[in-house]
């Protein structure tokens, strides 16, 4: 089974962009560590302590029911609203990368209004090329948290080269995805809304973030329709995916 980071700027642009699939995939058997990059406060109602359990609350939705697979969660401590594309954060990413030994990146798409977004996935892309380098130190990643509570210590690891890179959509323009595939997740959209309502911060008790559940079923229920199943999530990838077989498309 696949190693696989998914990295957001702030806690639950993970879950906005792609929760139904990390469940889908820890559940499937996949070692998923959701890298939290900022901490995402200060915002009108949260704090660093609040959102800290919201990010843990969503991460108990999205572990595995079932099976082999798990989900954890790290915190880097970017400043959020300040993240910039700094060598000293490009080695802290790929200190993770070398750390999970990941052969799969996601991260935000790369047209995005918020600073913090595009100067992450810039990081994001640099640091899978970083992670490969011989003779260069990456700094040791935090620990990071598991379901249910406690932590795990995250160890450096040798040289690698993430042979996957992905875009998901937590984008913050008015602006239409126009994506490369599309994964079914028919069955998994129940936990992905639970788990961006754990930041009741964000998006229940501000009235005016409250809608952002319903267009995000409306966004999983029209990409489900152009494959004919129940749900769907959209992704981005600039380099071609290669099928073995036409027997995982849906006919």
């Amino acid at each position: 089974m696949a190693r696989i980071c998914v990295f957001g700027p702030h806690p639950d642009d993970q879950e906005l962009g792609m929760g139904a699939t990390i469940a889908k995939l820890a559940e499937q058997g996949h070692d998923v560590l959701l890298v939290d990059v900022t901490n995402g406060e200060p915002t009108p109602m949260g704090d660093p302590a609040t959102r800290a359990r919201e990010a843990q609350a969503a991460l108990d939705i999205l572990a595995p029911r079932a099976g082999s697979g798990r989900v954890r969660r790290v915190l880097l401590g970017l400043p959020n609203r300040f993240v910039e594309h700094t060598i000293e954060a490009r080695h802290a990413l790929a200190g993770v990368i070398l750390a999970h030994q990941a052969e799969i990146l996601f991260t935000p798409y790369f047209e995005d209004a918020h600073p913090d977004h595009r100067a992450v996935t810039r990081l994001v892309e640099d640091a899978r090329f970083d992670a490969k380098l011989s003779k260069l130190e990456m700094p040791t990643p935090p620990a990071a948290t598991l379901p249910g509570g406690g932590t795990e210590s995250l160890d450096v690891g040798a040289p690698t080269y993430p042979r996957w890179l992905f875009y998901y959509y937590a984008t913050h323009l008015r602006w239409v995805a126009d994506p490369s595939f599309l994964i079914d997740v028919t069955g998994y959209t129940d936990r992905k809304r639970d788990a961006i309502k754990a930041y009741q911060t964000q998006f229940v008790l501000p009235e005016k973030n409250r809608g952002v559940v319903a267009w995000v079923d409306a966004a999983a229920t029209y990409f489900g329709s152009r494959l004919g199943t129940q749900a769907a999530e959209a992704f981005f990838t600039k380099e071609p995916i290669g099928l073995t077989t036409l027997d995982s498309l849906p006919l």
